[in-house]
Parts: C-alpha cells; sequence; structure tokens
C-alpha cells in the first residue's frame, strides 16, 4: 500500500510543478502566444484542459524543450530543470531527448 501512495504523491507532485509551469507560461502574453499556437489549444480551454494529466505533462514537455526557457523558468522559480523531466516522467511519460540525471 506504501507504494502506491508514494506514486500518488510522486504524480501530485509532478502535477504541482506542471501546474507551475503553465503559470509561468501564462504570467507573458508572448510566452503563452507561443505555447498556445504550437499546443493548438485556445485561450478559453487552457482551464478544462489544466485537470488533464496530458495536458500537463505536455507544458512539461513543451519546456524542457525549449532551454532557454526552461532556464529562465529554473531562475524565475528556483526549481533544478532537472525536475521538469523527472516531472514529465512521473506524468507517465519518457523524459525528453535530454541528457538530464
Amino acid at each position: 500500500m506504501a507504494i502506491s501512495k508514494r506514486n500518488a504523491t510522486n504524480a501530485e507532485a509532478a502535477e504541482s510543478l506542471a501546474i507551475q509551469a503553465l503559470a509561468f507560461l501564462a504570467a507573458e502574453p508572448e510566452r503563452l502566444g507561443r505555447f498556445l499556437a504550437v499546443t493548438g489549444i485556445g485561450p478559453g480551454e487552457i482551464r478544462s484542459a489544466a485537470r488533464e494529466p496530458h495536458f500537463l505533462a505536455g507544458v512539461l514537455e513543451y519546456l524542457a524543450n525549449d532551454e532557454p526557457l526552461l532556464i529562465e523558468f529554473a531562475n524565475q522559480t528556483g526549481v533544478d530543470p532537472t525536475e521538469v523531466a523527472r516531472a514529465f516522467a512521473k506524468l507517465g511519460h519518457e523524459p525528453p531527448n535530454r541528457d538530464f540525471p
């Protein structure tokens, strides 16, 4: 039972980081506009999409695949950039093609 509780905690932490990353993207209209253009999601769909784990994984993947943006996120939030890849993996996906430990 402890293992599934740990997995739930890990998934919750990963989702929390993804929500933090989404807030970071949304804080600047240019960043958000580019994210929306790349994902094809409309501004009115963000709230409902954010409830979906696959969307949150996509936010982390988007961030991890744009190194300057990832570094900016890390600098502003104090989050280690490697945590983004780890959180992406915790949401049930393979980490992006990066050399993270």
